[in-house]
């Protein structure tokens, strides 16, 4: 009996072999007692493999509740309802306005130094028709938007309310009651919620503007810099979604600027003028091979949203390098400037005839040594007395005003030696009667010397 049982095990063994190698010959699978291998890649075909590749990326990197990665195609009449006839209306009053108003206070009461402005005014005025645009550019100041694209398009651009940016904003600062709601509708800009991820209904009418070929302006890093404007952040993966699931491609044109941070610094509720700003202007972003290469076929739309933003963040830092660069060869060469200044008003003085303003080659030396005296005991001044009031005391305003600004052209040598000839340009119009020849601009420059700063000098 137990010859038999064995005999029996042994059998069943043998037919539990022979279907094991029959099934791995018909199906590819292999069967395993302890771990069942029906799942295992390397035994499914290329396709399948390929659908788990691509179930494993859709579970990694989908985002939380409804956030999760999927295509999402935006109709062209998403808008027509947010849209009424009211607020159009009100964006082609407002929105030219509020442009020429900033147009006029960036360019006139500052200074905007633009390099490749012909690439921003190339796309947006000679794209082809239905093309959409995004611009991308650092975000530095609460009033990036409007000032710098304020200052960058000419005034005739600025009255076409309709081919004008329109922009994304936080709703917990732009749309938090009523009023600030119809304000920024009317200035065509976009509410967004923090937190709600890149699907949510402000985007959606973001890729709507741009299904219609228009222009959206945003900026990649989400929020303002933390460090005045000195770095970059990386992009978010939102403009990835804004590049992708719009219907046509659109044109991606980055900037950088710097200087805002001194018109409108961290905390300060009013923006300062006489400040300079410095943009530059890129070149268009390219995506094709990007969009065209085998991995973006099988790749998931997360990771087509990263590499696209990572782009645009790479291209926005190499701008942030050079317009750096060039806003510091800017001051400099201002700086050389105002050297320059300086020395030619003093060649001006030397040229000028002096003979017929009473200053004759001998009364000159005499003048000048007075100077020199008067510069030497100037410089042997400690510090504790070189002070504001001293320099008042000279005569000279150290506070801020037109005296300083020519101060900062002209030596206070040559600002003397010209002063002395308008005073004797005066005193000869309106005493035509008396005789010139008394009239002597280095004994008034001499009266006052002693009778103010040597004087003074004298006393220390």
């Amino acid at each position: 009996m137990a010859v038999q049982r064995l005999d029996r095990g042994d059998l069943w063994k043998n037919k539990a072999r022979v279907l094991q190698l029959q099934l791995r010959q018909r199906f590819r699978v292999a069967v395993d007692r302890h771990r069942p291998s029906v799942l295992a890649d390397r035994y499914f075909s290329s396709s399948v493999q390929r659908w788990l590749r691509r179930f494993r990326d859709f579970r990694r990197d989908s985002l939380p509740s409804s956030s999760s990665f999927y295509r999402k195609k935006v109709s062209k009449d998403f808008d027509v309802e947010v849209d009424s006839a009211i607020f159009r209306m009100l964006q082609a009053v407002a929105v030219p306005l509020i442009g020429n108003v900033c147009h006029v206070f960036m360019n006139g009461l500052n200074r905007v130094q633009v390099y490749g402005l012909e690439k921003l005014h190339d796309a947006l005025l000679n794209r082809p028709k239905n093309k959409p645009l995004i611009t991308v550019s650092n975000h530095v100041a609460s009033v990036d938007d409007p000032f710098v694209i304020a200052s960058l398009l000419p005034p005739r651009v600025l009255l076409d309310a309709q081919n004008l940016r329109w922009t994304l904003c936080a709703s917990d600062r732009c749309f938090s009651n009523p009023v600030t709601s119809a304000f920024f509708r009317s200035v065509k800009v976009l509410p967004v919620s923090r937190g709600d991820g890149i699907y949510q209904m402000g985007m959606d009418m973001a890729i709507s503007k741009l299904n219609t070929g228009g222009w959206v302006h945003i900026f990649p890093e989400g929020s303002r810099s933390r460090d005045g404007g000195k770095t970059v952040r990386s992009s978010k993966r939102g403009v990835g979604r804004l590049v992708l699931e719009a219907d046509s491609t659109p044109i991606v044109l980055p900037f950088v600027h710097t200087g805002m941070q001194d018109v409108m610094p961290i905390g300060a509720n009013f923006p300062r003028i006489g400040k300079t700003v410095t943009v530059l202007i890129g070149d268009p972003i390219i995506f094709d091979d990007l969009l065209n290469s085998e991995e973006a076929t099988e790749a998931s739309r997360g990771k087509l949203y990263d590499a696209v933003a990572s782009r645009i963040g790479h291209q926005l830092q190499i701008l942030k390098v050079k317009v750096d660069k060039l806003a510091l060869e800017q001051s400099i060469r201002l700086e050389n400037h105002n050297k320059d200044g300086a020395e030619r008003a003093a060649n001006i003085l030397h040229q000028v005839d002096l003979d017929p303003f009473g200053l004759g080659s001998h009364e000159y030396i005499r003048y000048e040594s007075l100077v020199e005296e008067a510069r030497t005991k100037l410089n042997d001044m400690s510090p504790e007395e070189a002070t504001a009031d001293g320099y008042t005391r000279m005569g000279y305003s150290c506070e801020g005003g037109i005296g300083s600004r020519i101060r900062s052209y002209m030596d206070p040598t040559e600002l003397m030696g010209f002063a002395a000839r308008g005073l004797l340009m005066n005193c000869r119009s309106k005493e035509k009667h008396s005789d010139t020849s008394d009239i002597s601009p280095l004994k008034t420059w001499k009266q006052y010397l002693e009778a103010n700063m040597l004087k003074q000098w004298n006393t220390c």
